[in-house]
């Protein structure tokens, strides 16, 4: 029994040490999420290849805790997992992230300077435009989107459509992507005038309620939201189909041209096609929500009681 317990504490030993030596071999190379336990990335995938190659997999559980109990320490030290979190946490790091893939490796050719324009053309300025965290054509409200409060409404306002700080409140819409809470069912309806109860106390019981399919609310989705398009979640940011075409038709055209295209072409013609690309994908989306909209709105009650109003 003893010599079995020496032999678990050797094979776990050499485990870690295994990752050590990985990890060491592996600081100089580039890479993204540095240390992260999880199996993504360059570097993640190059991690489990290499412990693979020396043998520990799950054949060799104690070897592979050892392994992966060093790993997860290095993880934690270094918020390798934290960061991966952190770059994913938002719509738009993650239409850049699909929106690079679609570019191609040319796209890497341009200047940095270059490539921030052709990305803010592409994905940027289309993308956010489409979320719905502001609505650009209210801008005597300063972009409020229909049927939602503006943050820093005065306290105790019937109306919560009116800011009483318009700094603050450019700042959480146009600088952190916050679309604000939704308004009582009377003045979103104000809004939105095919908006009914039914609709609206779903939508509510979705945005407060739903856990999603991870149970913690990371990310979920409604087949209609206040307007009654479909609408997904992440992280409590808002996503739709026009932002979904806008970040397939941008990256698509702009990705397409640099395939094709036989001399590397000038970083203002990739993106004025890309935002060309970019605005008709945006359009097909809309197209699409509103017709998925038409189509539901007949099966939605005009009288349905909510007792409980936000707002």
């Amino acid at each position: 029994m003893l010599d079995r317990l020496r032999q678990l504490k050797k094979d776990f030993r050499t485990g870690a040490k295994v990752t050590e030596g990985i990890q060491s071999a592996m600081a100089e190379k580039s890479g993204d999420y540095g240390y992260t336990i999880l199996p993504i990335g360059s570097r993640g995938r190059e991690f489990y290849k290499q412990l693979g190659e020396q043998g520990i997999n799950t054949s060799t559980p104690v070897k592979l805790a050892g392994a992966l109990g060093a790993r997860f320490l290095t993880d934690a030290g270094t918020d390798s997992s934290r960061g991966l979190y952190w770059r994913y946490n938002n719509p738009i790091q993650i239409a850049d992230r699909a929106a690079q893939s679609l570019l191609g490796p040319k796209f890497k050719e341009y200047s940095p300077t270059k490539r921030a324009a052709i990305g803010l053309a592409t994905v940027g300025v289309p993308v956010t435009a489409s979320l719905g965290t502001y609505d650009i054509t209210n801008i005597g409200e300063l972009g409020r989107p229909k049927g939602y409060a503006q943050s820093y409404a005065e306290e105790g306002a019937e109306d919560r459509r009116e800011t009483s700080q318009a700094v603050p409140e450019l700042i959480d819409r146009f600088v952190l992507g916050r679309q604000g809470r939704p308004l009582k069912f009377e003045t979103a309806k104000e809004d939105i005038p095919d908006l009914t109860k039914k609709r609206y106390s779903n939508y509510m019981n979705y945005l407060y309620n739903d856990k999603g399919p991870l149970g913690i609310g990371i990310i979920k989705g409604t087949t209609e939201n206040l307007q009654g398009e479909p609408e997904v979640r992440i992280v409590g940011f808002p996503v739709g189909l026009q932002a979904a075409g806008a970040v397939a038709g941008g990256a698509g055209a702009a990705g397409t041209l640099l395939r094709q295209a036989d001399k590397r072409p000038s970083a203002r013609t990739v993106a004025a096609v890309g935002a060309g690309g970019a605005v008709a994908g945006a359009l097909a989306g809309k197209f699409l929500n509103r017709a998925i909209a038409s189509a539901g709105q007949s099966d939605l009650p005009s009288t349905y009681e909510y007792d409980s109003m936000m707002y």
